[in-house]
């Protein structure tokens, strides 16, 4: 009780206080009219020539003619405002000044000075009782002078304001970036109110940097001991700019050294500090920091697409998407939606994801005619009235059973759901005249070991082989058109197919996994300690897949480049990490059923080749015979309605011979015999 009493005398003493009280005032208010600061200027001024004179004079003089003094002086005040309206030294706020401020009251003193320059010849001839006679280097005095007080009444109402906005919690924090992006992150950070972060260092790229002084604060360079330097001078915030965002991921070392010492690292997304000069209020806007997440500091590169081209394809068409509600599907809605097509129809068999779906579609782009459909694909009666009523141009085909232990113990409904499913919708995209039929595959088909991946291979080749027998068509209709002289042609579907890793943040994935594991405490299970796996983010896939599917011409399996693989241990170790709990641990529980340590982008005997965009390359695999492959997968729906695990898989494997099994005693034996 004593000590609340006591801190409520300092506070009311601090009240008291005079100095206190006027700045709590000003700072309490947005900005003070401009006519104060003008007057605050024009005492400066008028004290300047008052004491120029002085100098020159001494004390009689000025007592002696004070008033042809202050004449003279009034005169020289109104040249200055002149200058203030020319360079308009009053537009800014005098707490936000900056360099280009300072410039500004330099360049209108300037200005000022030489009308008073000019204006003294005149004053010359006036009387000495009326006006005093100014020489040049009295007039230069006097300019020096009121120019370094303005400065500085300017330079410490900033330095006050910046003191007296300090969050009483604010961090202590590095900046990574110096120069470009760095400085101008600094100083977008100085300016916010309140200030949360106190800036005590910049890290750069640029070795040559080291030892030098930024905005006061010293230089490190990035190959440094950071984290000692962190621990040494309480650091609790790394800020990392815009421009080096890419950069820091690839530190992979220096961001583990950094997070076991606790500090934390927020990422900068606005591109407004790139620009040192931008205007501050301005800038204090558009600021955003992020804190880091585990998909941020993934070794990889942001990827950019021309979806303005994309958009221009998909623009004003009839598309449809089958697996609407899932990761993939729903942000293909979602992009594909801001490019205005003519209608959609979202095809899923869940129903609740699928009614959010809908709810984004009428809340987000209601101008969009929707049809959200719950459906089964494999239902051919169901899909053929949908492409019947609604005669889609483009079809995006994401809909697949994906988990892998999940299909190793149902291999058939993978064959039915997967294949058949797939079948139906490629062969109705062929009858109803669809313009291009995209199917989203996954790198499990690559050299399959498991159910799942052997079943999205099978939909390779099969919608693979059918685009190359429907070329034959188109060529054979040519022939016959070029005999008859008859120019109509026959419109055929295109098949592209689409290849890549996980995406962050699915359904299913490690991330939101292990994310649960460790809010609950713990353990988090990992597989195995060496399992890697390749990585992207599901919005950077869905623009890939678009392009991709968009400008390719058919029968192609694009991949695309995922960067570096990750360990997944190393990955849940940092999210533990990151998430700030203590004692959670990391359980090996072996891999699973189908499961193998390293995806492959390709087979062996595959070769690739460069496409439109650099991420993305043609896979030339080996081509198949459409009247074999259907008669084989027809073969493989018909066992698989007997519900016969063994017969299915086998005959999965004479369609793939790459497809060996691995963790997967049942079927293992097969391979054997």
């Amino acid at each position: 009780m004593e000590k609340v009493l006591g801190l409520d005398r300092i506070r009311k003493r601090r009240l008291k206080n005079p100095v206190v009280r006027l700045l709590r005032w000003y700072f309490s208010k947005n900005a003070l009219p401009y006519w104060c600061i003008f007057a605050l200027d024009g005492i400066i001024l008028l004290g300047s020539g008052i004491f120029s004179y002085w100098i020159f004079n001494e004390r009689h003089g000025v007592i002696e003619n004070f008033m042809p003094l202050m004449n003279t002086l009034i005169v020289y005040l109104l040249t200055n405002i002149i200058g203030v309206r020319v360079f308009h030294t009053y537009a800014g706020i005098v707490r936000y000044s900056s360099f280009v401020d300072l410039l500004k009251v330099c360049y209108a003193n300037l200005l000022s000075f030489a009308l008073v320059w000019c204006l003294h010849y005149i004053i010359y001839e006036v009387p000495e009782d009326v006006m005093v006679h100014f020489r040049t280097r009295e007039i230069v005095l006097m300019f020096i002078i009121s120019t370094s007080l303005m400065w500085a009444v300017r330079i410490l109402v900033k330095a006050l304001y910046d003191v007296s906005a300090y969050d009483k919690r604010a961090s202590r924090a590095l900046v990574y970036g110096a120069m470009n992006g760095g400085v101008g992150l600094a100083k977008n950070i100085r300016n916010q109110r309140p200030v949360k972060y106190i800036i005590k260092g910049f890290i750069s790229h640029d070795a040559r940097l080291k030892h030098n002084r930024l905005m006061g604060e010293r230089v490190y360079s990035q190959y440094d001991d950071i984290a000692w330097i962190a621990e040494k001078n309480r650091i609790e915030v790394l800020l990392v700019a815009s421009n080096r965002v890419d950069e820091i991921r690839q530190n992979q070392k220096l961001l583990d050294e950094l997070i076991d010492v606790g500090v934390k690292i927020f990422l900068a997304q606005s591109a407004a500090e790139m620009n040192s000069e931008a205007d501050s209020q301005q800038m204090m806007s558009d600021l955003k920091l992020k804190e880091v997440s585990v998909e941020d500091l993934l070794p990889r590169n942001e990827i950019k697409v021309d979806m303005e081209s994309v958009g221009e394809l998909l623009a004003n068409k009839r598309i449809m998407i089958t697996g609407a509600a899932g990761s993939i599907g729903s942000e293909m809605v979602r992009q594909i939606a801001s490019y205005k097509p003519e209608a959609m129809l979202l095809i899923d068999s869940a129903e609740t994801p699928e009614h959010d779906v809908r709810l984004m579609m009428a809340s987000e782009f209601p101008d969009v005619e929707t049809q959200t459909v719950v459906a089964n694909i494999c239902h051919m009666a169901h899909m053929e009235k949908l492409f019947r009523d609604f005669r889609p141009n483009y079809v995006f085909h994401a809909a697949a059973y994906k988990h892998v232990p999940m299909m190793e113990d149902n291999p058939c409904e993978a064959v039915f759901n997967n294949i058949y499913g797939t079948k139906v919708i490629a062969d109705l995209s062929v009858k109803y005249g669809v313009r291009k039929f995209v199917m989203v595959s996954t790198d499990k088909a690559v050299n399959p070991t498991n159910v799942m991946g052997c079943s999205k291979r099978i939909c390779e080749i099969y919608v693979q082989s059918l685009d190359r027998e429907l070329k034959f068509r188109e060529l054979d209709d040519v022939r016959k058109a070029k005999k008859a002289k008859n120019s109509t042609r026959n419109v055929y579907t295109q098949f592209v197919t689409t290849r890549f890793g996980n995406v962050l943040g699915s359904n299913g994935s490690v991330i939101p996994l292990f994310r649960e594991q460790i809010r609950k405490g713990g353990p988090v299970t990992v597989t195995d300690e060496r399992i890697v796996r390749y990585f992207m983010l599901i919005p950077e896939a869905c623009k890939l897949v678009l392009e991709a599917g968009t400008k390719g011409n058919g029968g192609e399996i694009f991949i695309f480049d995922m960067g570096q693989p990750v360990r997944i241990a190393d990955l849940a170790a940092r999210m533990i990490k990151l998430s700030g709990a203590k004692n959670v641990e990391i359980q090996y529980t072996g891999l699973r059923e189908g499961e193998k340590l390293y995806e492959e982008m390709l087979n062996d005997k595959e070769k690739t080749k460069p496409t439109f965009h650099e991420k993305i390359r043609i896979a030339k695999v080996r081509e198949y015979d459409f009247d074999q492959v259907s008669k084989d997968i027809d073969e493989l729906i018909e066992i698989s309605k007997q519900f016969d695990d063994i017969a299915t898989v086998k005959k999965m494997k004479e369609i793939v011979p790459e497809y060996k099994s691995e963790n997967s005693p049942k079927y293992e034996t097969l391979d054997k015999k």
